[in-house]
């Protein structure tokens, strides 16, 4: 049996897990820093840098005394290597390559969306590859065929802001502070969907991407008319965004080969409006639908401990370089628009 510990700081958690090969999180912790960052209304990198330097030591200190083991009972050290707020992502790999010179470990890196593509297998055994998986977070917003580990293939991406990006925004606009996501959902509840009319960028078209840039701008547009109240903008919006997501996704089923679920991953998957949409869409398809469970949708470490499981036996070398940008399918054509978020 494998154990790998993980490490996550790409952006404002900082994280630690210790994964094993048949799927067990022995511990896991997570440091937030909402509070630092809440009264900026969004990320800072410069303090999530160094909240990630001044936390990391002691948080993976305490992963491994929550299991009960010592850094020798670990058969390889994960770190997320990219993509991320940079700052972030060095305090996090140069730790790992740290304890794994130390300890003579195997040291690797992990791309974070990779992270967040195979966290659904950590939770559902019976995942297959390949499947469809639509990638939502607050940096991206992507449909991936993910055809086994390290083979991704691009069919969609976002031309403009990412979903998670959006709902932050949103949020914003609305005075609901941050983070956005779980505001905006929570608002939404109390409001009417049909009440504020909202674009639906690139609904029905050929194009395969994602654009969210116009919707987010008339919420503003909305708001400042003062003639809706918020929780009926927050509703609309959301609404918006699932018949955006929806389509792309249903689009993308339809020129899919043969894949054996549904998949959604990321921060926004937590939505679960989101969810059941989403839900409904697989069983039009007569495929099963995986989410992971809430505490593996957002960032975390046992998502990047259980990618290093699956690259278990990987032995990357300790100059390797943390990366702000890092595509899983490298290959993808570009998308017109701000396609670097590919």
């Amino acid at each position: 049996m494998g154990l790998v510990l993980g490490i996550e700081s790409s952006c404002d958690e900082t994280a630690a897990a210790l994964v094993t090969s048949d799927r067990r999180i022995l511990a896991q912790r997570i440091a937030s820093q909402d509070d630092e960052h809440r009264p900026y209304g969004g990320v800072v990198p410069e303090i999530a840098a160094r909240a990630h330097s001044e936390r990391l030591t002691p948080l993976i200190a305490a992963t491994l005394a929550d299991a009960g083991l010592g850094l020798d009972a670990v058969d390889a050290i994960a770190a997320t290597a990219g993509p991320g707020l940079i700052g972030g992502v060095m305090v996090g790999l140069v730790t790992a390559k740290a304890l794994a010179l130390a300890a003579h470990k195997p040291l690797i890196a992990i791309n974070h969306l990779e992270g967040h593509a195979l966290s659904p297998r950590l939770a559902d055994p019976e995942l297959q590859f390949p499947y469809l998986l639509l990638l939502v977070s607050g940096g991206h917003c992507q449909i991936l065929m993910v055809e086994g580990v390290g083979r991704y293939r691009r069919l969609a991406t976002t031309i403009d802001d990412a979903l998670g990006e959006a709902f932050d925004k949103t949020a914003k606009i609305l005075g609901l502070g941050y983070p956005g996501g779980p505001a905006v959902e929570r608002l939404a509840r109390a409001g009417n969907a049909k009440a504020v009319a909202l674009p639906r960028p690139l609904l029905g078209t050929a194009e395969p991407h994602f654009s969210f840039a116009g919707l987010k701008s008339a919420v503003l547009r909305a708001k400042q008319t003062t003639l809706h109240a918020d929780a009926d903008i927050a509703a609309a919006f959301q609404q918006a965004a699932i018949d955006c997501v929806i389509d792309r996704s249903r689009r993308a089923l339809q020129s899919a080969d043969m894949p054996t679920a549904l998949v959604v991953a990321g921060g926004v998957a937590a939505n679960q409006a989101m969810r059941r949409a989403l839900e409904a869409l697989a069983g039009e398809f007569g495929l099963p639908f995986v989410a992971p469970p809430l505490a593996l949708c957002t960032d975390n470490a046992a998502m990047i401990a259980w990618a290093g499981i699956e690259r278990l036996g990987q032995n990357d070398p300790l100059d390797c370089a943390a990366r702000p940008r890092w595509p899983l399918d490298p290959d993808a054509a570009p998308a017109r628009g701000a396609g670097v978020k590919a």
